[in-house]
């Protein structure tokens, strides 16, 4: 890895060069345009119905409904017995009683400091804390004028030296201890912390208190409703996992047994496109929809088996209605052939349009009411269509205008190039970013230049079916 690292990293693109493409990226071709869609060649589009009929009848993919099935489900899960979860004014009291500790609310204090940075022991700047500290001492009430004067924190001296309220473990130890040692109004002597010289003023003091039974019982009751949600979901689960395998028949009586809702599905494709599935809501899990479309689902009518489809979350289906995988009858969808073919027929009508305009206008003939100019770089080239751009840009400019045309997967596009501007000053950064990714191009060809070498010069088997098999 250090031998490949040195060579792909190693490729050097010097000023010229990168000067050169950052050129040919910011070159600005300027252009108009002529459309031809679709919808200007409709009305000379006619298809008969053998046609119709010939493209149906040799196509029958395109008209195939998957196999689908309609389900309803139950889910067990650790909301729903949240849900139905109470908690006893007793209970609140007991565990409150016996967990004050966690509802204690530490005291905080509010300071200002002045700081003097140093990074070891420094006589200079202890020498200059203790100057402060005697101004400080001498006009108190000048604290956060003087903070914002000398004091050499950027988070706190142009706000007075505030620091805000806080508690204990939150700062570093010799400035805590001071802190919380000071009264309300005082001011310390100098103190040393591992950021350098502090002088400290406690501006605000809020004393610890117990909070209160009344401000905390919400909290307390979710706690031990959640508690016992937990115990009863670990209990239900497995009678949940046996009364749906033990009456297959029906999900009403895990239903009734848990005290939850049979929900409905709509209708549900055997193969479902992984993006999707976020649409299906808690049925979106491979293996729900596998046993959906098993013969015991379908043919049988059996429940499914409980799935976890997300942690503390069991689910099972049964099977409502299905629908096997099934072509579309003509009379269904004969107006969407008839649709598509005389789509594609007048989008073939406007290319070869194009194509014919495109022609004359190569040969001299240009008597067209063209769009308003405008501009395109290789850089913005996803102002454009690919197609377009790559139009654009490989069309010889020697001679202008120049016309290229564009097959844009329906209407088809003239571009006429009226203009072709350089960049006057070439942009530093971009030449130094540019410069930076060519020579990481540059790199991954000499590396693949070197790989090369040496797969020439030294003969390595490697034996596949070893490979396949360890993966």
């Amino acid at each position: 890895q250090q031998l490949l690292g040195v060579v792909g990293e190693g490729a050097i693109v010097g000023d010229a060069q990168a000067e050169a493409l950052l050129r040919i990226q910011t070159e600005e071709r300027r252009f108009a345009e002529l459309r031809f869609t679709p919808d200007q060649y409709a009305d000379k589009v006619k298809v008969d119905a053998e046609t119709v009929q010939k493209f149906y009848d040799e196509n029958p993919a395109q008209f195939e409904v998957p196999e689908q099935v309609k389900a309803e489900y139950v889910v067990l899960s650790l909301d729903s017995l949240l849900a139905q979860t109470t908690v006893s004014e007793a209970e609140v009291k007991a565990w409150y009683e016996s967990h004050q500790d966690r509802y204690q609310q530490s005291e905080e204090r509010r300071a200002s400091h002045i700081l003097i940075t140093a990074d070891k022991d420094d006589d200079k700047a202890q020498a200059k804390a203790a100057e402060v500290l005697a101004e400080v001492r001498k006009a108190p009430a000048k604290f956060a004028e003087l903070a914002r004067k000398y004091s050499q924190d950027p988070g706190s001296a142009q706000k007075g030296g505030d620091l805000g309220f806080f508690g204990r473990g939150m700062m570093v130890k010799s400035f805590e201890d001071t802190v919380f040692a000071l009264k309300e109004g005082e001011i310390s002597d100098v103190v040393k912390s591992d950021f350098g010289y502090h002088i400290i003023r406690i501006t605000g003091v809020k004393p610890g208190k117990q909070r209160a039974l009344a401000e905390v019982r919400a909290e307390i009751e979710n706690e031990l409703k959640r508690q016992a949600a937990m115990r009863k979901f670990a209990d239900a689960a497995e009678a949940f996992n046996n009364t749906v395998y033990e009456q297959s028949d029906s999900l009403q009586p895990v239903a009734e047994k848990f005290k939850l809702k049979i929900q409905k599905s709509g209708w549900l494709n055997k193969n479902v496109d992984p993006a999707q599935l976020a649409l299906l809501g808690p049925l979106a899990n491979p293996k729900i929809l596998n046993a959906l479309f098993t013969d015991d689902a379908i043919k049988q009518r059996r429940n499914t088996e409980a799935v976890e489809v997300a942690p503390n979350t069991l689910l099972a289906a049964r099977v409502l209605e299905h629908h096997p995988a099934a072509v579309r009858p003509f009379a269904e969808v004969k107006g969407e052939v008839e649709k598509l073919l005389k789509a594609r027929e007048a989008a073939r009508l406007a290319r070869e349009a194009g194509e014919a305009r495109l022609a004359e206008l190569r040969s001299g003939t240009d008597k067209q009411a063209w769009s308003p100019v405008r501009g395109v770089t290789r850089l913005q080239a996803r102002q454009l269509p690919p197609q377009a751009v790559q139009a654009v840009f490989r069309s010889s400019v020697e001679k202008l205008p120049a016309y290229a045309g564009a097959d844009l997967g329906g209407a088809y596009v003239i571009y006429k190039i009226v203009k072709v501007e350089q960049p006057e000053k070439i942009d530093a950064n971009l030449l130094k970013s540019l410069q930076q990714q060519f020579a990481g191009i540059v790199g991954q060809e000499d590396l693949s230049a070197y790989l090369s070498a040496l797969r020439l010069r030294h003969k390595v088997e490697i034996n596949k079916s070893i490979v396949e098999r360890e993966r």
